[in-house]
């Protein structure tokens, strides 16, 4: 059977075709034979096929350029579905109909052609013509023993995983289609809220009950879960992901219904479940008026945009009709990732705007400033940044001078320039922070502050102080984690959950605030539309999130058990390693409690203190002297005067200025 399977499906298309028309023709006489013997029994004296001949080849003369005419030989016979069951319906009815008016006309021997012999050709053709096709996908999907030759007492053993899908709708459908294709997992149930089709069969899988959890998994054996609910909420996947969470089941997920849409994934696509759905919670859709204030018709700049948060920025600037956008970036690899992504965007959605990608630094301050001059920016969004805590804690030279001194020569470029609106990405780390990294933003953060105050600023490192002309707005947003960004914990215990364990927390009570990469890009633009100039944004980041309790929800819905000291036979154990170099406990998203609401509900406005401009370049010139001479104790001194609440755990190392510190003393 697999040789003559491999054979028909090796032959080239025009004998395929061939093959078809000549098996059509067959079935065609068979039926038309069929027909003669229902009517008139085989053994009639007054029927012969020589008598007939006539009839036959009409028959077969009017179905065969009916069928070709219906597009019958250009539907590709794996994928036979409902839509060619109707072709082959109006084909062999309409060929039926004109073999009748054929009967009619021919008026030599109308006696001896029943008037009702042309009925029942008509459905032994659809059933012949139809069903020959139906039998011909199970066997080119490799089913055929399964649909033909299965006996309810034969079980045929295929050590295929067996899997359930929960949602027996449209995508649920062609989910099983899909994986009966595949010929990779077999389905063998589907799970539906829907009370009405409880126990019902659809696509040969029996519909079962989410109470009914227990009983499915008996009865099939089904070792994995598939989640087909791509236009659920994520407030009701949290629901069915907790209903799940107790069972030992691996469950996965089709992607996405927005995903779904654009066409960027099929729903075969199966995936590990979207964290995401965990938290629980919906997006707020964007308000169309503060999404596009600062972008539709502008020249926009992107620093950081092969960054996590940067590239979606990129992406979702994109749809949003600026005229130029323009990628700031100092990795080669993801300007030229991100670059390639928005270029097939902009091919596949016909879009009119042009990319520039720039590769640089912005420590590079000539730099910044050629590229917002050549290309006459309107909108900066600065993401680019060191964000990952034990790195910027023990390369604090570089921390500070990219996450500082980066960000003031970019805002410096803007007001040089005449850019309209500025935005700095900013963090929740900045808040009272015990990090070299959330100190640098916060002073990143005091940057903007001062110069906004200030209508014509003498800008940091002009030897001719000469003032300039500040018409830059610069509005500053602050928020957590986001799921899947570069260093966050999610990548890192789906690989360690992989591997076997153990799954590595720092702390058992360390929580973090998480969103989602589209949902926190969303709100940044949205809320860089909204400033007056000077403001620290705040986005509502929801509830909190314990790590350790995440971890157990994803080795949970991984399949696999926790193993601890009340569960000792359990699969994989978490192990709390410590709190890192400068991490806390409990992250803040205000310094103080004066904050006013906007009109976006999930966007809030602070209002934090600074230092006016003259007196911040001081600290800067201070600060910057101090990295020169890799005196890293002033380094910590000036931070802690300038940023409040800053509270550094440790001693201040730098792992390549201060190798002193990381050698262990001599007795």
């Amino acid at each position: 059977m697999d040789k003559l399977r491999n054979w028909l499906l090796g032959l080239p298309r025009h004998n395929k075709r061939l093959l078809q028309v000549a098996v059509d023709i067959f079935l065609v006489w068979l039926a038309l034979w069929l027909a003669f013997v229902i009517r008139l029994g085989g053994d009639n004296p007054n029927y012969s096929f020589a008598k007939y001949s006539w009839l036959f080849i009409s028959a077969s003369l009017i179905a065969i350029p009916i069928f070709v005419r219906l597009g019958m030989y250009r539907a590709v016979m794996r994928y036979f579905g409902k839509d060619a069951l109707i072709t082959i319906f109006k084909a062999v009815t309409l060929s039926s109909l004109v073999l009748a008016l054929v009967v009619y006309w021919y008026r030599e021997t109308p006696a001896m052609v029943p008037r009702s012999l042309v009925f029942i050709y008509w459905w032994l053709s659809l059933g012949l013509i139809g069903g020959l096709r139906l039998l011909m996908r199970q066997f080119f999907m490799g089913h055929w023993f399964d649909s033909v030759w299965k006996m309810p007492f034969v079980s045929r053993e295929d050590h295929l995983p067996r899997v359930a899908i929960y949602g027996a709708g449209a995508a649920g459908n062609q989910l099983v289609a899909a994986l009966r294709l595949g010929r990779d997992m077999r389905p063998v149930a589907f799970i539906d809220d829907d009370l009405s089709i409880a126990n019902q069969v659809i696509a040969g899988l029996r519909v079962f009950n989410p109470k009914h959890m227990q009983d499915m998994i008996d009865q099939t054996g089904v070792q994995e879960i598939l989640l087909a609910i791509p236009s659920a909420s994520r407030a009701r996947r949290r629901e069915i992901l907790d209903l799940l969470e107790d069972l030992p089941l691996h469950v996965r997920s089709v992607p996405g219904f927005m995903d779904l849409a654009s066409g960027r994934v099929k729903v075969d696509d199966i995936q590990e479940v979207d964290v995401a759905d965990l938290l629980g919670r919906d997006a707020v859709p964007p308000n169309k008026l503060l999404f596009e204030r600062s972008i539709r018709g502008h020249v926009v700049m992107v620093t950081g945009a092969g960054g996590s948060i940067g590239s979606e920025l990129c992406r979702q600037i994109l749809n949003s009709g600026p005229t130029t956008l323009l990628l700031f970036e100092h990795s080669e690899f993801n300007l030229y990732e991100i670059h390639a992504e928005l270029e097939r965007q902009i091919q596949r959605e016909s879009l009119s705007v042009r990319l520039v990608p720039i590769l640089g630094s912005i420590r590079n301050a000539d730099l910044l400033e050629n590229a917002m001059r050549s290309w006459a920016v309107n909108t900066v969004y600065h993401a680019a940044a060191y964000k990952h805590v034990p790195m910027v804690e023990h390369n604090v030279a570089e921390g500070v001078l990219n996450n500082v001194f980066g960000s003031m020569y970019a805002a410096q470029a803007a007001i040089k320039t005449g850019v309209t609106n500025f935005v700095l990405i900013s963090t929740d780390k900045a808040v009272r922070p015990t990090n070299v990294m959330g100190s640098t933003k916060r002073l990143a953060e005091m940057v903007l502050q001062a110069l906004h105050a200030e209508s014509a600023p003498v800008l940091f490192g002009d030897w001719k102080r000469l003032p300039q002309v500040n018409n830059t707005r610069f509005t500053m947003v602050r928020f957590g984690n986001v799921l899947g960004s570069s260093g966050s914990v999610i990548p890192r215990f789906r690989d360690q959950i992989k591997h076997g364990g153990p799954v590595t927390v720092t702390h058992p009570n360390i929580t973090r605030y998480f969103m989602t990469i589209p949902e926190a890009a969303q709100l940044v633009i949205q809320a860089g539309s909204m400033g007056h100039g000077g403001d620290v944004f705040v986005l509502d980041m929801g509830e909190p999130v314990k790590i350790v309790e995440l971890a157990e929800q994803m080795i949970h819905l991984s399949g696999f058990s926790v193993r601890s000291d009340l569960n000792p036979r359990g699969d994989i154990a978490i192990e709390f390693t410590g709190l890192r170099p400068g991490e806390k406990l409990y992250e803040e998203l205000l310094i103080g409690d004066n904050v006013s609401s906007t009109d976006h509900p999930m966007i809030m406005r602070a209002n934090e203190e600074y230092l006016p401009w003259e007196m911040f370049k001081g600290v800067m010139e201070e600060l910057l002297g101090a990295v020169e001479r890799d005196d890293y104790e002033r380094v910590r001194q000036l931070l802690r005067e300038t940023v409040n609440g800053y509270t550094p755990d440790g001693e201040i190392v730098d792992w390549i200025h201060q190798k002193r510190y990381c050698q262990p003393e001599m007795a």
